[in-house]
């Protein structure tokens, strides 16, 4: 196939990680060619937007968007550059795969966990926000809807059977928030009716968080509100070695965006020692998007395969003596001998 794609390589060590990046989605022949486009700080002082228009068209026509990690800077008058992104398409599905790999400092192996988050409502809103003139009270508000819970319950259980999951949990916290966690977790219960080959379970946000400490492996697909998805997904990716190794997926109707969840770590940005493997993870998440998961499982294959017989390659914070390029070098080379 040939398909066009819009890429942000994004700020900090973002242009580093995204040269890996692309440099294994070209050995692995997808027929993919990229238009690049800015976002971020690169952006800010080039055309005095965070986020140009010429950013959000090439998204809206390609329709799918690689993206490195961004800076919001500090302060007011700047909105999320990703929460932007998210409400402007719509994109309410985050999707955040959680998976053991070899040579981590992790206390688990095994891992194989999704957390499915609804990316556009809930706790996460602007509006409602309101904070006293003396500065005394501060009030947010929570709005989950029917068709919000709906999409992203629907979402989960369809990933499940594609996947060949055996196992969906919705969390929430309907014991105290009887209201907004109700109606998620209503929905939640009426969908998982029309699933019966989908074992359905149910669990209070403080008991999960203590579940996936204590014993992880009873997890398979998480599905949840947009505030407990963020600190699960977060939690999740600690189980298997950190942020360096979390991709996230953020879909909709209309568009789809692939990022590495983390940061743009401008204290490391121009070292080379970047640890490229969310974006990787994350471009392979895109491959399955675009139908091509045979390449998409090629990629996770070789990084493992890099990560367990390679280790000279891999970058320091994953106990190697190697550089971003040559952990790319190594994964390239395994996707083509492959």
């Amino acid at each position: 196939m040939s398909k066009t794609i819009a890429v942000i390589p994004g700020d900090g060590i973002g242009p580093e990680i995204m040269n890996a990046t692309l440099r294994v989605l070209d050995a692995l022949d997808c027929g993919l060619s990229y238009e690049f486009v800015e976002a971020g700080m690169v952006a800010l002082e080039k055309h005095g937007d965070l986020l140009p228009q010429a950013t959000l068209d090439s998204i809206a026509k390609h329709k799918v968007a690689l993206k490195g990690p961004l800076t919001t800077p500090v302060g007011g008058g700047f909105t999320s550059i990703n929460v932007t992104l998210r409400r402007h398409f719509d994109l309410y599905a985050n999707v955040r795969p959680a998976i053991s790999f070899p040579g981590t400092k992790a206390r688990f192996e095994n891992i194989d966990i999704i957390t499915v988050r609804e990316n556009t409502e809930g706790a996460y809103l602007s509006e409602g926000q309101t904070l006293s003139e003396d500065g005394e009270t501060a009030i947010s508000m929570v709005r989950n809807t029917r068709k919000g819970s709906s999409r992203i319950v629907r979402y989960a259980f369809e990933l499940a059977v594609k996947k060949g999951r055996k196992k969906v949990t919705a969390v929430h916290k309907a014991n105290i928030i009887k209201t907004a966690s109700g109606l998620f977790l209503n929905v939640a219960r009426e969908i998982a009716k029309e699933y019966p080959q989908i074992e359905f379970n149910e669990m209070i946000v403080d008991n999960a968080c203590m579940q996936l400490v204590m014993k992880p492996e009873q997890f398979d697909v998480i599905v949840t509100t947009n505030l407990f998805g963020d600190i699960l997904s977060d939690l999740c990716a600690g189980l298997v070695g950190g942020l360096g190794l979390a991709p996230g997926d953020n879909i909709g109707a209309e568009a789809a965006i692939f990022e590495a969840v983390h940061g743009s770590a401008p204290d490391i940005a121009g070292k080379g020692i970047a640890n490229p493997c969310a974006l990787l993870l994350a471009a392979a998440d895109m491959l399955d998007h675009l139908g091509m998961v045979d390449k998409g499982d090629k990629m996770r294959n070789a990084i493992r395969d890099t990560m367990t017989h390679d280790r000279d390659s891999v970058t320091p914070d994953l106990g190697g003596k190697g550089s971003t390029s040559s952990f790319g070098d190594a994964i390239v080379k395994r996707v083509r001998a492959a």
